[in-house]
């Protein structure tokens, strides 16, 4: 860079002397070669020891290693052929010694009085303390989608060991039940009855007709046969009801067992199907409550999904609508699950119960992580519900008119492509 000794040349030097000595993002001017032919006080002071006048002459190369150099040669050639600008580009800087910084660049093309490129100048903002935060950032989001997830997770197991819970107690009925009837059994005075008969044995057909105690022994075992009928009618009811029930625990668990092995896998689904399913986990405790469940599902495409995401989402949808119903003192406790097509390439997974409802201040609340309206609540039900969705491509949304008129929480999610493309 050539300068005449007049007082413009020296008025422009002493500008950017001061301008390279106090500017505090780093400034650098490079020739064709992409060597420093001056650089501001800042970069230098990056370099630890080294001067300005240790650093002109020198490349990228001599202080950063080939990842970071090569890049940042290559722009600066481009520059050099093409006149364009480089703008604001992230760089990462890996210096020699092993420390990493990153910086925020722009690059343009030097050029001399007759406009001709003689190289470049650039200036670079640092902005590594920055990077660190979004970082941390982004690492506490992973962190608290991690959580959300595993108490997602926790949300249904919960719901599986509350359902077994419900059958339990019909299965503790039922064996209650059974127990108390084989207790209550005639069979002592049927055996008390071959006694006699033994006992007169030798003279039963004048004990049964002219002994005042025989004449009574025809009508008292016909009672016995019609009481060990009723008996065994009733024990044969609770005892097929006590298959049923075990047979749904082996549902639920070997469902839970379906589901949990699916973790992560994407696939075409059944909107239709996935709503039986989260029904299923939950329809013990509906029975237990009295909870009526209305179906209105309406033919739609598979949609594209996680199994065991959606089976999170909808069994805490189905759950929270039955402690909403009966809360809700409404005469018949209501839910209405409906499956209905959404925008172009959406379907909405609706479940609608009619009880307290939600305040219109906590619509969106709702979905906030610790929110929660429930003395023993914890409040990651609807927030894990919510990032499951996002995760799948779709959204969770609630609806109220307001306090004890019930309310509705859609979940939309994406059709299937082969679904979509039809």
């Amino acid at each position: 860079m050539s300068i005449t000794s007049t007082p413009d040349s020296l008025l422009d030097r002493a500008l950017v002397t001061a301008f390279l000595a106090n500017v505090p993002d780093c400034v650098y001017f490079k020739d064709l070669d992409s060597r420093f032919i001056a650089l501001s006080a800042s970069l230098a002071a990056k370099h630890g020891h080294l001067g300005i006048a240790d650093i002109i002459g020198k490349s990228d190369f001599d202080f950063f290693s080939k990842a970071h150099a090569q890049p940042a040669f290559d722009d600066e050639q481009a520059i050099i052929r093409t006149g364009e600008p480089l703008l604001g580009k992230l760089e990462k800087e890996t210096w020699a010694d092993g420390r990493v910084s990153w910086v925020l660049t722009s690059k343009m093309a030097l050029r001399n009085e007759q406009a001709e490129i003689i190289g470049t100048f650039g200036i670079s903002k640092d902005v590594t303390e920055s990077k660190q935060m979004e970082a941390a950032l982004e690492k506490s989001r992973r962190e608290l989608m991690d959580a959300s997830r595993l108490a997602g997770m926790a949300e249904v197991a919960t719901g599986v060991l509350h359902n077994v819970g419900n059958v339990l107690n019909s299965l503790n009925v039922s064996t209650t039940v059974i127990a108390s009837g084989l207790r209550q059994s005639k069979v002592d005075s049927l055996a008390k009855v071959g006694e006699m008969l033994r006992t007169h044995a030798d003279d039963l057909a004048n004990y049964l007709t002219q002994d005042p105690k025989g004449k009574l022994v025809p009508g008292f075992i016909e009672s016995l046969a019609r009481h060990f009928a009723e008996d065994r009618a009733r024990l044969l009811q609770e005892i097929d009801s006590l298959q049923k029930n075990v047979d749904h625990i082996k549902e639920i668990v070997a469902m839970q067992q379906t589901y949990a092995t699916m973790i992560g896998v994407v696939e075409a689904l059944e909107p239709a199907n996935l709503m039986e399913d989260a029904l299923r986990m939950n329809s013990a405790a509906l029975v237990r409550h009295d909870v009526s469940v209305v179906r209105d599902f309406n033919p739609v495409p598979p949609v594209i999904a996680e199994q065991a995401k959606v089976l999170q989402i909808l069994v805490n949808l189905i759950r929270n609508a039955k402690y909403a119903a009966d809360a809700g003192g409404q005469p018949v406790k209501m839910i209405t699950l409906r499956i209905v097509p959404g925008e172009t390439g959406r379907v909405l997974l609706m479940v609608q119960d009619n009880g307290v409802g939600i305040p219109s201040e906590n619509l969106t609340r709702i979905f906030q992580h610790g929110f929660t309206t429930k003395p023993t609540g914890h409040g990651f039900g609807l927030h894990s519900s919510a990032n499951a969705a996002r995760e799948m491509k779709g959204t969770l949304i609630a609806q109220s008119d307001g306090p004890g008129k019930g309310a509705t929480f859609i979940l939309d999610l994406p059709v299937a492509v082969s679904a979509a493309t039809k």
